[in-house]
């Protein structure tokens, strides 16, 4: 076990410690994600599992530009004891330079619940974006849905913002 020296552990214990600012969130940019159907596994002994496939998109906004990457997947697992759905989605994204970002997006929702806010995790080589491996993130989604009587949701929108 390693232990601190002393002058930090009373640093961390200070009072200013205590009264700094609450985190703040930046938007930092927008997905665009387009999928295809949806592909139920069906009934499991955890609940009803589904996936979707991630056919591309585009990502626009302050801080990344570029497009989602065809070839992700958006694993869903509705639990039957609560209803509760656990979402992860793992796709890449190509910066407009090329640079290949790996996003790992994941979520709790509950009917009844406030809306749900994700939890993505970004990984990007070292250089430009490599600051995106190191930062905290927290995201929302909305549905869009394509023209006509069925509603079938042809896109989702995720907000990333970053927390500082």
């Amino acid at each position: 076990m390693k232990l601190l020296p002393l002058g930090i552990v009373a640093l961390l214990l200070s009072p200013a410690m205590a009264e700094e600012a609450p985190p703040r969130l930046d938007f930092a940019f927008e997905e665009r994600v387009t999928l295809s159907p949806v592909v139920e596994m069906g009934e499991t002994d955890l609940g009803a599992r589904r996936s979707i496939p991630i056919t591309g998109g585009t990502v626009t906004g302050p801080k990344l530009k570029g497009v989602v990457q065809p070839g992700g997947w958006d694993y869903q697992l509705t639990y039957a004891g609560s209803h509760c759905t656990q979402l992860a989605a793992d796709y890449f994204l190509k910066a407009e330079d090329g640079t290949p970002i790996h996003v790992l997006n994941e979520v709790l929702s509950c009917p009844g619940a406030p809306r749900p806010i994700f939890r993505p995790k970004l990984e990007a080589p070292k250089g430009k974006y490599e600051w995106m491996t190191h930062s905290t993130f927290v995201a929302t989604l909305e549905l869009e849905y394509a023209p006509g009587p069925d509603k079938k949701v042809e896109a989702v929108r995720i907000r990333f913002y970053q927390v500082s």
